[in-house]
């Protein structure tokens, strides 16, 4: 009872000192706790910018397609046709990105008669809702595939998926449930969603307080709790044999660069890895972004060639 009175009431130096700096920690957990909870918040709900196109005057002819995500709602697509019965290449932006900012990779691709489907995840474009860094995302990619595998201008069985960080890890994650994937392009792709999450609050500039990062990272697994048993990426490779994979590693992207070094080097045969200088698709300067699009079109020509009918 003395020790519990004294520390209620401290009359003695160093009892006041002990909960001096008791008060202190306990205000500083609470503070990292809120500024992490802030940052969460910015980081899986970011800044949404809608694309739209005419549908009538742009080239390539494109079509909306609309498909159902289930327990997410409705999505919008934009489909453009290739060779009647080809093969189709699905384009999964990135973080913060959105469908109208990989119009000339569509472009490029279309140009070799794939046919080529883009769209918005959740939490982008006009799409509400928040990001999982790939967890739902997935069932996005997964429904859209559905979707377009029920057209009768396409080869239900041959997909490409082309993807950057967010997108890169959705697809990977798709395709390794999905036979109809045949080859796939990984763009600074990571393991898990968290390393995301830390990223995000390293670029903050407030990473390096005591327990940020953790904070953060424990209030997103809290958020995606149900997807507490789905394993790294890397861990379930095995399920992608023989799926050609390229692997795209950006020298100045340094955290997302190492990890997709290491995801190239876990990955089963048959893989590629290409180290370009920038990266980020959607900021590369002309010459760059071209380079870029001969690697990724030359990379599907050869494992997944665009073989079927032309359009009439």
């Amino acid at each position: 009872m003395s020790i519990l009175f004294e520390l209620r009431y401290p009359t003695r130096w160093y009892t006041k000192l002990f909960t001096a700096v008791l008060a202190l920690a306990f205000f500083a957990v609470l503070s990292t706790a809120a500024i992490a909870s802030f940052l969460l918040f910015r980081i899986v709900k970011p800044q949404r910018s809608s694309s739209e196109i005419n549908m009538q005057s742009f080239p390539g002819r494109p079509d909306a397609v609309n498909f159902e995500v289930e327990g997410q709602g409705s999505r919008e697509g934009w489909f453009f046709p290739g060779f009647r019965v080809a093969p189709t290449i699905v384009l999964c932006h990135g973080y913060e990105s959105s469908r109208g900012e990989l119009l000339t990779l569509v472009s490029a691709l279309q140009d070799h008669q794939y046919n080529v489907f883009v769209f918005d995840f959740a939490a982008h474009g006009g799409n509400a809702g928040v990001t999982t860094f790939g967890y739902r995302e997935a069932d996005e990619v997964r429904a859209a595939i559905d979707a377009l595998a029920k057209r009768d201008d396409v080869d239900p069985a041959r997909f490409g998926l082309w993807g950057y960080n967010l997108g890169a890890y959705a697809a990977l994650r798709e395709a390794q449930s999905d036979g109809r994937v045949r080859a796939i392009v990984a763009d600074s792709v990571y393991d898990v969603p968290e390393q995301m999450v830390k990223i995000g609050v390293e670029r903050s500039g407030v990473g390096g307080f005591p327990l940020m990062i953790r904070s953060a990272e424990t209030g997103f697994n809290w958020l995606n709790y149900r997807y507490r048993t789905v394993p790294p990426l890397s861990r379930s490779f095995k399920a992608q044999r023989g799926v050609p994979i390229l692997f795209i590693e950006a020298t100045d992207d340094p955290e997302l660069g190492a990890i997709t070094r290491q995801m190239f080097q876990t990955a089963p045969e048959p893989r590629e890895e290409a180290v370009i200088a920038h990266g980020n698709f959607v900021g590369l300067l002309d010459d760059d972004k071209r380079a870029y699009e001969n690697r990724v079109v030359s990379f599907f020509l050869l494992h997944l060639p665009a073989t079927g009918r032309v359009t009439r």
